[in-house]
């Protein structure tokens, strides 16, 4: 069984009749942008929703919440819903969102940040220094597919590490 989706402005009604609206994004995305109200509940640890009122799930673009509608529905009882477009369809839909600014872009951003900066650093230096710099594109390529197949990945856990990462993970 999965869940029936709700438009932003209907889920923004249940909200002001007492609903609760469950981010399953990371803690690192909820801390950067989350719509106003929401809870922050990561799906890898989110466990069974109680409570009388109704729920309403809801991520970046509606894909996760989408992809999980039934592990969700598994985990609530009661009335729920996800929210169909997520927080970028909650945003263009003009309903309040709480950002800061100043927590650091998600640990998959700072990834595709880094990966594609070392890919390129690796086609400019091979082509302009020696052949051999094409090796760490090929590194990385190879790093990102293992990350890929096994879903555990070293420059996010290096990344984790880093000063900036510190409060937000």
């Amino acid at each position: 069984m999965s869940l029936p989706t709700i438009s932003p402005v209907n889920a923004r009604e249940l909200v002001r009749r007492g609903a609760r609206l469950i981010d399953i994004r990371g803690a690192d995305e909820f801390a950067r942008s989350h719509a106003q109200g929401a809870e922050s509940h990561p799906l890898d640890t989110l466990g069974p929703v109680t409570g009388e009122a109704p729920v309403v799930f809801l991520c970046r673009s509606g894909m996760r919440t989408s992809t999980n509608s039934a592990k969700l529905a598994a985990l609530r009882e009661g009335e729920a819903f996800c929210l169909e477009g997520g927080l970028d369809a909650w945003r263009a839909a003009g309903l309040p969102v709480e950002e800061d600014r100043s927590a650091p872009l998600e640990i998959m951003r700072q990834v595709q940040i880094t990966a594609g900066l070392l890919v390129l650093a690796g086609v400019v230096l091979g082509f302009a220094v020696a052949p051999a710099w094409f090796g760490l594109s090929a590194f990385v390529g190879a790093g990102l597919t293992f990350a890929g197949v096994t879903g555990w990945c070293g420059m996010a856990n290096l990344l984790a590490l880093m000063p900036w990462n510190r409060s937000a993970v």
